[in-house]
């Protein structure tokens, strides 16, 4: 076997630490340790996760590794797609990337001093746009890892366009090269890398006869746009020293609803799916109907609050009409949000008739900790929570949706946790995963996961 061709510093530069040997892997049996470091699959250099996981796929390697400062070559034979069994010590096997960016609209740059570190954190990675479907700009990447893509075809890859005209793009992100950066876009687009897009939309910048150019461009990428999500700009009272921005009102939101749907139907008619959705909020805003659940097709971006609302309720009606009769009365409180209060009261209504014996008290939150301005149900705190309860008559059980907590852990933004809350509540408080089927069974006093299917990385830039 050859020699590696790497000088020492050069494997520094590109490898990868392996921490962990699974038992009986094909690792194990080459005599792999853990501390090892891998430095290329068949010649390929090995700098991340993205690498390792698609050079180990083919059936014959040549494994490139240090010991030490002694270079290490293996070589075996395994079926396709078979795993070598290394752990490393992070999903990416190295640091994940920060955003450049300064975007006018960023919403961590709208939070307050003192929440945990975690959350101050705005990652612009392309690998976690793959792995965990974040949004990314375009403008932490550069021709040899758009080439890497292509290569590895790895696809879907979810974009934060916000605008296609590459100087307004450069003044909405605070970034000179963000215009520039739209160019990787349509060269995914060709390369055959299907794309989702957000557009984070801001009244008096990027809507209207912006938002018109944007679409039409978006159209032009062709088939491998799969999806573009409009949501309107968030607002937090912590804005001191940022761009001057105003939220929507009923005017302006019916206004990009009557732009975003026209597109959404020229798509339909033209390439047969609807492809540009509006958020949920902007029909609350707008004071307007939700579609139906048929005209966000597959829900290609509910994590965006695309079509969540009825998702959730057809979820939850399916669920209520298989549902066997309480054997007890029940009282439940639920705390929400106030933009989508109306709607889930509505569709608690029908639990409330199909199940008399069940007083569900859905209580609207105003959200004080980031300013009257937020009112989605995720980004309640528990502070806020408990002073919209305390002394109310709670019932039986506190219900909490669990996009209001951290992912894997019972805490709010505020770092108030759940068991604290039901403590200072005097009653039991429940996580409830963000599904029409567990809040139904939560509501009847049944066992729920708890698991909420996020991301479990905090942190999104825009």
């Amino acid at each position: 076997m050859c020699a590696p061709s790497f000088t020492f510093m050069e494997v520094c530069r590109m490898a990868v630490t392996i921490e962990g040997v699974e038992p009986r892997s094909r690792a194990e049996k080459l005599g792999i340790l853990p501390g090892d470091v891998l430095v290329s699959i068949n010649g390929h250099e090995i700098g991340d996760v993205l690498d390792y996981r698609f050079f180990e796929t083919e059936r014959q390697l040549r494994l490139q590794l240090t010991r030490g400062r002694a270079p290490l070559a293996l070589t075996l034979k395994k079926p396709q797609y078979a795993a070598l069994g290394l752990t490393f010590s992070s999903y990416l096997m190295d640091e994940q990337r920060s955003c450049r960016n300064k975007c006018i609209f960023c919403f961590i740059d709208q939070l307050p001093p003192g929440l945990r570190e975690t959350l101050y954190f705005k990652d612009d990675d392309d690998r976690l746009s793959f792995l965990f479907g974040n949004y990314i700009t375009l403008t932490n990447i550069d021709d040899r890892e758009v080439d890497r893509i292509l290569q590895m075809h790895i696809s879907p890859i979810n974009v934060s366009v916000h605008t296609m005209d590459p100087e307004l793009r450069c003044k909405m992100m605070q970034n000179r090269f963000a215009g520039e950066a739209l160019r990787h876009l349509y060269r995914l687009a060709r390369g055959g890398v299907q794309l989702n897009c957000q557009i984070v939309l801001c009244p008096g910048v990027n809507d209207g006869e912006h938002l018109i150019h944007t679409l039409e461009e978006l159209f032009s990428l062709g088939p491998g746009l799969l999806s573009v999500a409009c949501v309107p700009v968030g607002l937090t009272r912590y804005r001191q020293g940022l761009y001057p921005l105003e939220p929507f009102d009923r005017q302006s939101a019916a206004a990009a609803l009557d732009i975003l749907e026209a597109y959404g139907e020229k798509f339909l008619q033209e390439r047969g799916a609807r492809t540009v959705f509006p958020s949920d909020e902007f029909y609350l805003i707008a004071q307007r109907p939700l579609p139906p659940l048929e005209f966000y097709e597959d829900l290609p971006q509910i994590e965006n609050g695309v079509g969540m609302l009825r998702d959730l309720e057809d979820a939850f009606l399916w669920a209520l009409e298989e549902s066997s009769p309480l054997k007890a009365p029940r009282k439940v409180t639920i705390p929400t949000g106030e933009a989508a209060f109306a709607f889930l009261d509505a569709m608690l209504d029908a639990a409330r008739k199909k199940h008399p014996g069940l007083v569900i008290d859905l209580v609207p939150v105003h959200n004080d900790f980031f300013g009257g301005s937020v009112d989605v149900t995720g980004l309640l705190t528990g502070g806020d929570i408990l002073k919209n309860l305390k002394g109310r008559d709670l019932g039986d059980e506190v219900l909490i949706a669990g996009n209001m907590l951290k992912a894997g852990e019972d805490i709010f933004l505020d770092d108030v946790t759940l068991p604290e809350l039901s403590e200072a509540l005097g009653v039991p408080a429940r996580r409830v995963p963000n599904t029409g089927e567990a809040l139904c069974a939560a509501l009847l006093g049944k066992e729920t996961s708890t698991h909420d299917g996020q991301n479990p990385y905090e942190g999104a830039g825009m």
